[in-house]
């Protein structure tokens, strides 16, 4: 079993910058690819993959936010992080840490464990 808590996120301008931090309970952390989501508001807007990283730190991210969000991990620390730099207002989501063992990454499906979620808004 694996908690996540999420922190970190707010209200930025555009432009601006936030990092986000998953903090992970349980055993065995480092086997686990840590990706985030996001969920934008409004009715249909599905949950979309936006980073992740392996146990062996291969990082994998979307093309909307390649360049401008970093992903971490400190295994020392069971903690995930999510820097994002150059915000946009179409970053504005809800954003979830998750832990999963397979080799989907980019398949929410995949993922065995959820955080409760941490509101990033970027105004215009």
């Amino acid at each position: 079993q694996v908690q996540l808590v999420e922190s970190g996120g707010g209200l930025v301008q555009a432009g601006g910058s936030l990092r986000l931090s998953c903090a992970a309970s349980g055993r065995a952390f480092s086997i686990y690819t840590m990706g985030w989501f996001r969920q934008a508001p409004g009715p249909g807007n599905e949950r979309e993959f936006v980073a992740a990283i392996s146990g062996g730190a291969r990082t994998y991210y979307a093309d909307s936010v390649k360049g401008r969000f970093t992903i971490s991990r400190d295994n020392a620390k069971n903690t995930v992080y999510l820097q994002m730099n150059s915000l946009k207002p179409e970053d504005t989501a809800v954003y979830y840490c998750a832990a999963e063992r397979s080799a989907a990454v980019y398949n929410s499906r995949s993922y065995d464990y959820w955080g409760q979620g941490t509101q990033v808004t970027v105004s215009s």
